[in-house]
C-alpha cells in the first residue's frame, strides 16, 4: 500500500524551488505567500462563535475581518498536501517527542509541547510585527 521509504529532497533545491514558485506566484496572481494572516482570521472566525459583541471591538480583527479567502485554502493545502506526500512515501508517524528533542531533554511531552508553544508565538509575533 505504501511506497518504498526514499531519500528526502535536498532542502537546497526544496527552497530553490519554493522561491521560484513565490516569484510565480506574484507574476502571475499578484499575491506573495504567506499563513500569518490566516492565523488572525481563523482566531477572528473563533471570537465570533464564542464572543460576537467583542470581536465588534478588536480593530486588529476588522481590520482583516473572519473570512476564508485564497490565502486560508493555501494553509490547508499546504496540510493536506504533507500529509498525502508523507503517507504516500511511508515517511509518516505521529510522534509526540521528536528523537532529537528526546536525546537532549528526555521524553517529557508537556514540556515540547510548552517550548513548541512559546516559540510558535515568538514567530506568529515576529510575522505579524513584519506586517506578514
Amino acid at each position: 500500500m505504501y511506497a518504498e521509504r526514499k531519500k528526502p529532497m535536498n532542502p537546497y533545491l526544496g527552497g530553490a524551488l519554493a522561491g521560484v514558485l513565490s516569484i510565480a506566484s506574484v507574476g502571475f496572481a499578484g499575491k506573495y505567500f504567506g499563513a500569518s494572516t490566516t492565523f488572525v482570521r481563523a482566531t477572528a472566525f473563533l471570537e465570533r462563535i464564542f464572543s460576537p459583541e467583542r470581536i465588534a471591538q478588536m480593530p486588529y480583527f476588522l481590520k482583516d475581518g473572519p473570512k476564508l479567502d485564497w490565502q486560508g485554502m493555501f494553509v490547508i493545502g499546504i496540510f493536506l498536501g504533507a500529509l498525502v506526500s508523507a503517507v504516500a512515501t511511508g515517511t509518516f508517524r505521529f510522534q509526540l517527542v521528536p528523537k532529537t528533542w528526546n536525546v537532549r531533554f528526555g521524553p517529557a511531552w508537556g514540556k515540547r509541547a510548552i517550548v513548541a508553544f512559546i516559540g510558535g508565538a515568538i514567530a506568529m509575533f515576529g510575522a505579524r510585527l513584519a506586517d506578514g
